[in-house]
């Protein structure tokens, strides 16, 4: 069943950003920045913060990882990786890549299954190209790439061999979500019927993923393959295509509700709130599912600024080293130390592509345990105190921690690495 939408979500009442207000805002949406980036943003109206941060272009910064030029299909995706943390450190736009890995999270695919170098390449920058227009295109074009008909199997299924993979995710975890107990949001009839929908897509070239990983899969619609029968899917009758199933999906009633939940995790608290998910899910509604209308909206709300929903995110793996390098101006580092970043990333629990499931990472206090725990403090030993610590500016309270007055007696005469390595492992830099 879908959320009641009730009215829009509240603007917060403050009219310009505080120091406190730009730390803030540039750690939920650009992992981390430095104290001149948190200064050029005091004075401005949220509405314009939000703005800028928005107005994002697709240019990526030119890096020397070759993934087309590895040995091994392992290789490659290895190179893959790194090339998206070194983007993520180095991009000048970063709520881009923020959403990015949060859009990863959402539309699964897993580099077990995809090792082909153009496939995960060009879902990553799928990720980043439509992910602030209508949703409905957005789910469209991840459903038609090469690395979700592969991880799904979608390729796979045709006519008289329904294959329920995509249809079933697409709307458990893509779309609408199960439902309530006693209220679903469809039934195995819809997923039985919209496998039939989405038969007769498939995609030619690099199929061998580890003799072929490096060659450019394509799209392929074989009519042959698509079941043309008529349908009952949510409710409808028709004789629906598998674009036809992927709109209906996307434009399910709880699709809004479900959305905004997810972005609601992502940028204002974990903690589930019916009423602010709901006024979210009015504005996606009523926009037609626009992603940047939607976020300019929660950017920009009471919610996101309220006190109590302040320090209340935890910062994932990747967050947490790239929220660092990013506060400490993005310091240079060569191609082993972002390999390296990878995988200490990987180790604390967060492998970029590849999440454990389809449903994803669990995120939220299950990133913390002992173990990830003395995994942060060593990554920021190395961060800071390290002979070959990154050469960056100093961290202070206000970048780190989002408080310039935070942490001032336990840091009082520490030098400058001390200081940085002794708020990396502070709780309070674990939350954003």
């Amino acid at each position: 069943m879908p959320l009641t939408l009730s009215s829009a979500l509240p603007s917060t009442s403050i009219r310009q950003l505080s120091q406190e207000d730009a730390a803030h805002l540039l750690r939920r949406t650009s992992f981390g920045a430095t104290e001149s980036e948190i200064q050029a943003l005091v004075g401005h109206s949220p509405a314009q913060a939000a703005g800028s941060l928005l107005g994002y272009g697709q240019a990526v910064q030119p890096n020397r990882f070759a993934p087309l030029d590895a040995a091994t299909a392992g290789a490659a995706v290895k190179l893959v990786q790194a090339s998206w943390l070194w983007e993520m450190v180095y991009t000048p736009t970063p709520l881009r890549e923020r959403l990015a890995l949060i859009w990863s999270n959402h539309f699964v695919i897993a580099s077990d299954k995809v090792k082909n170098v153009h496939a995960l390449q060009d879902y990553v920058t799928l990720l980043r190209t439509p992910a602030l227009g209508p949703f409905p295109d957005f789910a469209l074009a991840v459903a038609k790439s090469p690395a979700m008909l592969r991880y799904l199997d979608n390729d796979q299924n045709r006519a008289g061999k329904p294959n329920e993979n995509f249809s079933r995710e697409l709307l458990e975890l893509f779309t609408a979500g199960i439902g309530a107990p006693g209220r679903p949001n469809y039934t195995e009839k819809d997923v039985l019927e919209g496998a039939r929908g989405l038969t007769g897509w498939s995609y030619q070239g690099g199929r061998n993923q580890v003799k072929d990983f490096a060659e450019q899969p394509t799209f392929v619609a074989v009519p042959k393959r698509h079941d043309g029968g008529q349908k009952t899917y949510l409710e409808q009758t028709g004789n629906f295509t598998p674009e036809d199933i992927v709109r209906l999906a996307a434009t399910h009633p709880a699709t809004p509700g479900r959305v905004a939940g997810k972005l609601w995790a992502a940028f204002v608290s974990s903690t589930p709130d019916e009423a602010g998910v709901s006024q979210l899910a009015r504005t996606f509604s009523q926009s037609g599912g626009d992603l940047r209308a939607t976020l300019q909206a929660l950017l920009t709300s009471e919610a996101f600024y309220a006190p109590a929903n302040r320090l209340s995110l935890y910062r994932s793996p990747v967050e947490y080293l790239v929220g660092a390098l990013r506060s400490m101006g993005r310091p240079a580092l060569d191609e082993k130390t972002v390999l390296g970043l990878v995988n200490t990333a990987a180790r604390m629990g967060q492998e970029l592509l590849h999440p454990p499931t389809v449903k994803g990472w669990d995120g939220g206090r299950e990133w913390i345990n002992d173990t990830t725990l003395l995994l942060r403090m060593q990554a920021a030993a190395a961060l800071t105190l390290g002979k070959n610590a990154p050469q960056g500016e100093a961290l202070t309270p206000l970048t780190a921690l989002g408080n310039p007055g935070g942490l001032s007696r336990a840091l009082r005469g520490l030098n400058p690495k001390q200081r940085g390595y002794l708020m990396l492992i502070s709780p309070e830099y674990q939350l954003i």
